[in-house]
C-alpha cells in the first residue's frame, strides 16, 4: 500500500500505524512527477490493481459577495485540486494497470471521490460543486475508455462526514450537521467509506457508476 499526500502530512505516523506494507510518498497530486513516482513505487511494492483517490480542498465563496466577484485564482486552485489532480491520478493509475495480467477478468480499478455537494450545491460551495460535479461527470466516460483495458472506474459521493476538516468545529455545529441527515442521524464514519471502497473492490459487476454515501442526506441550499 502506498500513501500519498502532501510533504507537510505526517505520512511516516500512518506507515507505522499499517506495518510493514505501507509506505509514504510526498506529492501533490496536481503534480504528474510526484504521482508517477508514486505509481512507480506501488508497482516496486506489488502489482498496483487498485488505486482510491481521496484529495481534496474547499472555500466558501459565493459567486458575487460583499467584496465582489468570486476570486478566479481560488477557483482555479479548487478544481486544479479536486478535479485536476483526481484526473491526473486516474490517468496514471490507469496506463500501471493496462500493463497488468488480467486476474478473474480484471486489470484493476480505479476509485475518485466525488461529494453530494455535486447534486447538492449550497450557497458559497460553487468552486467545490464544480469540481466534484466534474468527478461525477468524469466517471461513465473514463469507465467506458478504459473498458478495453479490463479497468473498472466508480466513484463514491459522500455526504457529511467526521473527517480531521470537521474534528475543529464546536459540538454544537457538529450536532447541527448530524440533525439534517435523515439516518442514521450521525456524521458518517471514514471506517464506512472504506467499507465501502472494499465492497466496490470486491463486486466485480459494478462499472461506471456513482454512489451516495450519505443517509439518505439531501442538503438544503444553506
Amino acid at each position: 500500500m502506498v500513501l500519498v499526500d502532501l510533504p507537510a502530512a505526517d505520512g511516516g505516523a500512518l506507515v507505522e500505524e499499517l506495518g510493514q506494507r505501507a509506505s509514504f510518498v510526498p506529492a501533490d497530486v496536481t503534480d504528474p512527477d510526484g504521482i508517477a513516482e508514486a505509481v512507480a513505487q506501488a508497482g516496486e511494492l506489488g502489482e498496483l490493481r487498485v488505486a482510491v483517490n481521496c484529495a481534496g480542498v474547499g472555500w466558501a465563496a459565493r459567486v458575487l459577495g460583499r467584496d465582489g466577484p468570486h476570486d478566479l485564482d481560488l477557483f482555479r486552485t479548487v478544481v486544479g485540486v479536486n478535479l485536476i489532480g483526481s484526473f491526473n491520478v486516474l490517468r496514471l493509475a490507469a496506463a500501471a494497470m493496462a500493463e497488468l495480467e488480467p486476474v478473474d477478468g480484471d486489470r484493476g480499478i480505479i476509485i475518485n471521490t466525488a461529494s453530494i455537494a455535486a447534486y447538492d450545491g449550497q450557497v458559497g460551495q460553487i468552486a467545490y460543486s464544480a469540481s466534484k460535479g466534474g468527478i461525477v461527470g468524469m466517471t461513465l466516460p473514463a469507465a467506458r475508455d478504459l473498458a478495453r483495458h479490463q479497468i473498472r472506474v466508480l466513484t463514491i459521493a459522500p455526504g457529511t462526514f467526521d473527517t480531521p476538516m470537521l474534528a475543529g468545529l464546536p459540538d454544537e455545529a457538529r450536532e447541527a450537521l448530524a440533525a439534517d441527515i435523515p439516518h442514521p442521524q450521525r456524521l458518517g464514519d471514514p471506517a464506512e467509506y472504506g467499507l465501502l471502497a472494499r465492497q466496490l473492490v470486491e463486486n466485480p459487476y459494478l462499472n461506471g457508476e456513482v454512489i451516495r454515501l450519505d443517509g439518505s442526506l439531501r442538503m438544503k441550499p444553506r
